[in-house]
């Protein structure tokens, strides 16, 4: 698989049935408004036992951000929810649906690798769109609403190499965007990012998600960050990981720097910590 924010196609290992093996149990669906659902996930490096038999539901049309301690593989669930990284067992279903089924889009952390380097900027969003089946014409105009949606105020039919790492993952966002998925991942899409840079691309994601409501699923080892940009927290523990909590961020949007020393927002950070602090040593 190319490192491509559009998902046509998933190679046979990586699907997110375990087809090699029978299904242990009936697949339960989660509760009314869940988009992805997975249950009976398994998975395990050099022997030792990464996810077993773990159940997930994130819900529809919310942001849901990915926290736990280092190695407790935040990245490897999304990886795997999206096709990327191969199952040992269970499986994933967005609304009823397959992977192969469904339109997702994928921000990798390491932008610069993510953009196809012999393609201008422009080209980048424009190749997605021509992987999702649409017109010439539709290209276009999807591009330009794109551009008008972001505000973008530099030149696109530049190569990647010569803009900014700002510039560059904006345009990763964008081309993920751009053929309007049903589900977008994200991993670690700011931490290569100055911190400048970090708070304008949270509120330009923010932006993005109140005109689609796409559901986002983003991992952050950023706890604040985390809980600024999410409307649900998943805390998870060490490995074996488990869900240690579920951790809802009733804070209005559109969320701004005034944001951080809201007393509710503020009480919200403290309980993730709180809960991190006292789950995470415990397994």
């Amino acid at each position: 698989m190319n490192t491509l924010a559009v998902h046509p196609s998933v190679p046979l290992a990586a699907r997110s049935r375990a087809e090699t093996e029978p299904a242990t149990r009936p697949f339960v669906p989660g509760p009314h408004g869940t988009h992805i659902t997975v249950r009976g996930l398994r998975k395990s490096f050099a022997g030792q036992p990464l996810y077993e038999h773990f159940d997930l539901d994130i819900p529809k049309g919310r942001i849901v951000s990915v926290f736990g301690p280092n190695g407790c593989g935040k990245s490897t669930l999304i990886n795997m929810v999206a096709g990327l990284v191969p199952m040992d067992g269970g499986e994933a279903l967005f609304e009823g649906k397959t992977l192969r089924e469904t339109q997702i889009g994928y921000v990798f952390q390491n932008y610069r690798e993510a953009l196809l380097p012999w393609k201008r900027a422009a080209d980048n969003i424009r190749y997605a769109l021509r992987l999702a089946g649409r017109t010439r014409g539709e290209t276009e105009a999807r591009l330009e609403e794109l551009v008008r949606s972001f505000d973008v105020r530099f030149d696109l039919n530049r190569y990647p190499y010569e803009l900014s790492g700002g510039q560059q993952q904006l345009v990763s966002i964008m081309r993920a965007l751009a053929p309007e998925p049903e589900v977008l991942f994200l991993d670690e899409p700011f931490s290569a990012l100055d911190y400048e840079m970090t708070l304008f691309m949270r509120d330009k994601l923010q932006s993005i998600f109140q005109q689609t409501g796409t559901t986002m699923v983003l991992v952050s080892h950023d706890l604040e960050e985390a809980v600024y940009i999410a409307d649900r927290v998943l805390l998870l523990t060490r490995r074996p990981t488990r869900i240690a909590a579920w951790v809802d961020v009733d804070v209005p949007r559109a969320r701004s720097a005034a944001t951080l020393a809201d007393p509710r927002f503020v009480e919200i950070k403290a309980r993730c910590l709180d809960i991190f602090q006292r789950e995470v040593p415990r397994h």
